[in-house]
């Protein structure tokens, strides 16, 4: 037999759909003694759930069985609820009410419906506040935050732990065995961290714990530098955007193993007293980098995202959304959920019945929209619902999600089980996102879109991709280009190094190898730790101000915005581009070299060139590592995914283009939405298609 704890850290765990057939029967029989039969019988939850955040404290108990209604007959199989109740369910401290809670979840198994419970943290209440002002955060510049926002509580506060705990324990303690939940979200979307001195001595206290002395720290992040050298610990600041950058690198992973233990806080509580089928997790906001969700996940039972889709401050864009799927899909190398997604109402009809399916396709088991129902007041109160307005009647959007529910029923059981294998991964480091960040050089330079760059391109090329850690396992991999990895210690180099002489093919961007583990420069040029394997190095950088031509093996091109002038030193090294007249100092230069070490190669690439230059470099570099396409040719436009079990390959299909297209396949597949067999298919603008290949012997690698 399966046990439950293996299941959840497989990589298909995320739709916890392996375990709740198994272990739902078994709770159901100890919670069936405080419920009636009917209730404490819960269904199996389908392979796919879509869902919707619900808040029933906002409305009259009379409605609730009018919107689970509504739900049901829109195929809605979970709500998330509970993550700002904490002032209904404690409104005096330590007087607790779970029974309205109670009875809307019991309504909500009735419908056929399961439940995720949002910790209540994010918004403490009013009462809480008042006598525990302490628990409230501080801003950089000294002043409290208030009581009624949202977030506005101090992550690292003692008293806010222990009250936190509390009402977790008594959560966990009434619904850790209910049949209908499913999951715990904790908090929600961590965001701000505190300023106060409690804080700052916690950071003082986690650095001492680091360098062990303040010789050790002093020496390691250079605080001689403008004679900032610290003769007492309690000298040590939260540093501000003009700190020191060692000790801004040091405070930012404070902040994130802060975020860390914030969480293991309210996930030990929850544990202590729930069925370990329901699954923990929290959700996260994709490229938001206020903390290293790899660390942050470390706890997690799987990792969820919200994912904004058509919001209007961020239009969508299909391959952002893909590449932010394979990021959050990065974070534990398995499943996840899409825990909140908006109602589309900047999309065109039938976009978001297509941007949830491609969240599909790259390894989402779950999407659930923020919010079933308009608020009537609040400051989210033009928010939108995603079903139903403010009257209480279905919106426009209402039949959409519903026939994107009814084709999670229709395609579940031949997507159950399947998950993304990719031969490509991208490593992305937080640590080096901030360190470029603090020191762009030139304003334009984003380090997300340096990793866009070649996305972009292998995925166009036809390729899934995963998006991982540089600490992750890339021997599974034939190809591995880091992007900007500026702050390389000394251990991921060993890695890198490694990998490059088994086998593997490394390819570094603009900025790699800099730093250190403490964020100082590496005494030797860039690459740092990797220049000798490289056979060259980074000679000299220039921020630009116009782009300078380069041409050679990918053709004639510009680099933009920054430019790396290379040297090189070992006789086997092959240059791939050069630099035409520009500056002077670049005319003639090595800007792209290459050198096979071991079974293996490293590659270094000084530029970043427009579209057409990247996709080149991206066709070198797919066949320099013999990387076979593994997705589905497909007009431009039109986005594929690939999942894989045991047994089983599924495509996925959207049309995002501007006009229909046809796609023909190279053998007969089954339609699964159609339920037929097929040698091509037609798709009108956003249409979709989810085709069934069967293939013998392919199994979901292991972690």
């Amino acid at each position: 037999m399966v046990k439950v704890d293996e299941l959840f850290k497989s990589r298909t765990f995320g739709s916890l759909l392996g375990v709740l057939s198994l272990a739902i029967a078994a709770s159901s029989c100890a919670y069936s003694q405080n419920r009636t039969e009917a209730q404490a019988v819960a269904p199996t939850p389908p392979p796919l759930l879509m869902g919707a955040a619900w808040y029933p404290e906002q409305w009259p108990e009379s409605r609730w069985d009018t919107d689970l209604g509504l739900m049901q007959k829109a195929h809605l199989h979970m709500v998330r609820l509970g993550e700002y109740t904490w002032s209904r369910i404690e409104p005096v401290e330590g007087q607790y009410d779970f029974d309205w809670l109670e009875r809307a979840i019991d309504d909500a198994g009735k419908h056929g419906i399961f439940v995720v419970i949002g910790t209540p943290s994010q918004t403490p209440p009013a009462w809480l506040t008042e006598k525990y002002p302490e628990t409230l955060r501080v801003l950089e510049d000294g002043q409290r935050v208030g009581r009624g926002e949202r977030a506005n509580f101090n992550f690292a506060d003692p008293k806010y732990r222990e009250l936190v705990r509390g009402i977790d324990e008594q959560l966990a303690k009434h619904f850790g065995h209910n049949p209908y939940v499913i999951a715990w979200q904790i908090d929600n979307e961590y965001s701000f961290p505190s300023y106060d001195e409690n804080t700052r001595k916690q950071f003082q206290d986690w650095l001492k714990k680091k360098y062990g002395s303040l010789d050790a720290l002093n020496r390691r992040l250079v605080m001689a530098y403008w004679g900032q050298t610290f003769t007492n610990w309690d000298q040590i600041p939260i540093p501000d955007a003009h700190g020191n950058p060692g000790l801004m690198l040091r405070w930012k992973e404070f902040v994130s193993d802060t975020w860390r233990s914030y969480q293991k806080n309210q996930i030990d509580a929850i544990h202590e007293y729930a069925d370990p089928r329901q699954g923990i997790t929290t959700n996260m906001m994709g490229w938001f980098d206020g903390y290293d969700h790899y660390v942050v996940a470390r706890d997690l039972n799987f990792a969820s995202w919200d994912d904004p889709l058509g919001h209007w401050a961020n239009p969508f864009n299909p391959v952002k959304n893909a590449a932010t799927n394979d990021l959050t899909r990065g974070f534990k190398d398995q499943d996840f959920w899409v825990m909140e997604t908006t109602a589309g109402s900047n999309m065109a009809k039938g976009q978001m019945r297509a941007g949830i399916w491609q969240d599909i396709g790259h390894g989402a088991n779950t999407t659930s929209y923020w919010q079933w129902r308009d608020s009537l007041n609040g400051q989210e109160q033009n928010h939108k619902g995603v079903l139903v307005g403010v009257d209480g009647t279905p919106t426009p959007v209402y039949e959409e999600i519903a026939q994107v529910a009814r084709e999670y029923e229709k395609a579940g059981p031949a997507i159950e089980g399947t998950t993304i294998q990719s031969q490509v991964a991208i490593l992305q480091s937080y640590k080096s996102r901030w360190t470029i960040n603090w020191q762009r050089e030139n304003r334009n330079y984003n380090p997300i879109d340096e990793l866009m760059s070649y996305y972009k391109p292998l995925h166009e090329l036809g390729n899934s991709i995963d998006i991982v850690s540089p600490q992750d396992d890339l021997s599974r991999y034939k190809l591995v280009v880091a992007p900007g990895l500026n702050v390389m210690p000394q251990a991921v180099a060993d890695r890198l190094m490694r990998y490059v002489e088994q086998g593997g093919n490394l390819v570094l961007g603009q900025r790699s190898g800099m730093k250190d583990g403490d964020n100082s420069r590496w005494q030797e040029r860039q690459p740092g730790p990797l220049t000798k394997i490289l056979g060259g190095r980074v000679e000299q950088y220039f921020a630009l101000i116009h782009s300078v031509p380069v041409s050679g093996d990918w053709g004639s091109n510009e680099s933009q915005l920054f430019a790396e002038r290379l040297q090189v030193v070992a006789p086997d090294v092959k240059v791939l581009m050069r630099y035409d007249k520009s500056n002077g100092w670049l005319d003639g230069s090595p800007a792209a070299i290459t050198r096979k070490v071991g079974r293996g190669t490293i590659t270094y690439i000084g530029i970043w060139m427009d579209d057409a230059g990247m996709k080149q470099a991206a066709q070198w570099m797919l066949n320099m590592s013999r990387v076979e396409p593994d997705l589905l040719p497909v007009p431009e436009g039109v986005e594929v995914e690939r999942r894989t079990g045991l047994a089983k390959t599924i495509f996925l299909i959207e049309n995002f283009s501007t006009s229909q297209q046809t796609i023909p396949l190279a053998q007969s597949m089954t339609d699964v939405i159609a339920g037929r067999s097929v040698r091509s298919v037609t798709l009108p603008v956003y249409g979709v298609a989810i085709l069934a290949e069967k293939t013998e012997g392919v199994r979901s690698r292991p972690k």
